[in-house]
Formats: structure tokens, sequence, C-alpha cells
């Protein structure tokens, strides 16, 4: 390519390139910079020192947090969720704070997350209301894994709490899955909190028996059984008084673990004792109507 030529296409690209260099204001655009600078430097710096400082606190209270819930002797089930939500919310915190500093509004950023936890709260309400009913068990202990409880119409040995779930096996070996929300507002019998129940056997024998004579023998009875507290004291009571029974209750107290083997071994003592004594036991009475009390039918 001739020199003449190679010279004029440098001059048609160097000529408009210098012509917008002179037209532009480097002053002006510097002084601008150096503004800004000025301006949202410091508040860098201090935005960077808040989240320095910030992330030591927050990292020392949940230090504080977790050692707290030890020393309350929480759930330890219980322990990391609390400790997650507590973390969360605090850098939430301080991330909002640090923005803030640098100057960014923060009014529609904190509106879209409102919004956004609103739509997520109505999605998940139902785990929601499990998580919330898990934290309230867990924290308040209505019961404890190997307790017997009893409720929503369901009773057995608590096998497992879960944070969304509690999980019972029954006498008969059945696996049954409660969520923890409907749970955690419901009525709870709890049968092993106390270390001692009562039991009372119902004995229903006929009218021509002597009471006298039924009460002795359930007497001896308690005397013979070496599983009977004798506080509070035994009680043989009528509780019932019919045309052709009596019903008589018996109340002992036993320790909890032997309430079920006293139940079923007085009540086979029971009804072997009332055979040797020749307790009779009420008889229904029938009517026996004769041809004669019949009358016809007439239409």
């Amino acid at each position: 390519m001739p020199f003449k030529a190679l010279l004029s296409r440098q001059r048609l690209i160097v000529l408009p390139l210098f012509y917008t260099l002179r037209m532009f204001d480097i002053e002006k655009y510097r002084s601008l910079i150096s503004d800004f600078v000025v301006l949202y430097g410091m508040k860098l710096i201090v935005a960077i020192f808040i989240f320095a400082i910030g992330s030591w606190i927050v990292k020392s209270l949940n230090r504080f947090i977790s050692n707290l819930m030890v020393r309350r002797n929480v759930d330890p089930s219980l322990r990391p969720f609390l400790s997650s939500i507590m973390g969360v919310a605090l850098w939430v915190l301080l991330i909002v704070v640090v923005i803030s500093q640098i100057g960014l509004e923060m009014t529609s950023f904190i509106a879209v997350l409102g919004s956004a936890g609103l739509a997520i709260g109505l999605a998940l309400q139902g785990s929601l209301s499990n998580f919330a009913g898990g934290v309230l068990i867990l924290t308040i202990k209505p019961f404890r894994v190997g307790d017997f409880i009893e409720a929503q119409g369901q009773s057995g040995t608590v096998h497992l709490i879960n944070i969304f779930n509690t999980v019972l096996k029954t006498a008969d070996n059945k696996t049954i899955y409660m969520p923890n929300g409907p749970l955690a507002s419901a009525v709870v019998v709890n049968f092993s909190v106390e270390e001692t129940r009562r039991i009372e056997l119902l004995f229903t024998v006929s009218v021509n028996n002597d009471i006298g004579k039924v009460r002795q023998i359930l007497q001896s009875l308690i005397n013979e059984e070496t599983r009977i507290l004798p506080e509070p004291e035994p009680a043989i009571v009528v509780t019932n008084f019919a045309e052709h029974a009596i019903t008589i209750s018996t109340r002992i107290w036993c320790n909890r673990t032997e309430y079920w083997p006293l139940f079923w071994d007085l009540t086979e003592k029971a009804k072997a004792a009332f055979e040797a004594n020749n307790i009779a036991l009420p008889v229904p009475k029938r009517e026996m109507l004769s041809s004669s009390d019949v009358k016809p039918v007439t239409k």
C-alpha cells in the first residue's frame, strides 16, 4: 500500500478521536469523580467498618445463644434450628444496616422482602404451623421421648420428636406420625409424668352376697400383694347398687411401671377367690311369657 494512502487512513482515524477528546471535558469529570470518592468513599469505609464489627457481634451473639440454650437444658434437637433462625435474622439486620449506611434506598427492598415473606408464609402455612408446634413442644416439653401419651384419639409411647412431627409407637408396634401443629394445641394426657398411678378395679356381684364377706376377700388380696403401696391407703367402696347387682370398686396405688401387670393379676386372683368362697355373680332376670299372657294382634 502506498505511504500516502496509509497516512490518509490514519488521519481519518486519529482526527475524529482528537476532536472527540477536545470536546470531552476531562477536568469536569475528574471533579465529579473526586466528589464521588469524597462523598461515598467515607460512607463505604464506615460501612466496611460497621460490617466488620457487626460480623464479630453476630458471631459472639450466636455463641452466647448456643451456650445459653445448653445451660437452660434446651432440647438438643431444637438448638440447631433456633441458632440458625437467630443467625439468619442477625445477618439480615446487619446487611440492611450496612446498605443503609452506604446511602442506598431500602424502602423498596424491604417492601419486596416483606411481600416475598408473606407469599412464602402463605404457601408454607401448614409446614410453618407444624414447625411452630415443634418449637413449642420442644421448649415447653409437655412430654418427652419414652413417655406414654394419649392425644387426638391416639395413644402410644413417644418414639421421636421431630421439628415437624412426633412419632408414636403403639402397644401393638404400630408407628403413628402426628403433625406438631395440631398436637401442640391439643389436649395431651401424659401417663408417664408421675411415678405412681391409681388402679381402680370394678367387681359386680349379686345382691344376695354378703358385702362384708366380699370386702374381706378383696382386702386379703390387697394384703398379700407387695406391689400395692400403703400410701395412699387402699379403698374398697360400693359405687353402684342395682336391682340384681352390686358394683364394688377397689382403688389401690402402685408404681407406674407395675400398673398393667398388677391390674391383670388382681383381676384373675379376684375371680378365683370369688369362686372359692361361693360369691355369686349377678344373673340377668328374664321373664317367660305363657301363651295365655300373649294377646292376639287385631287389625
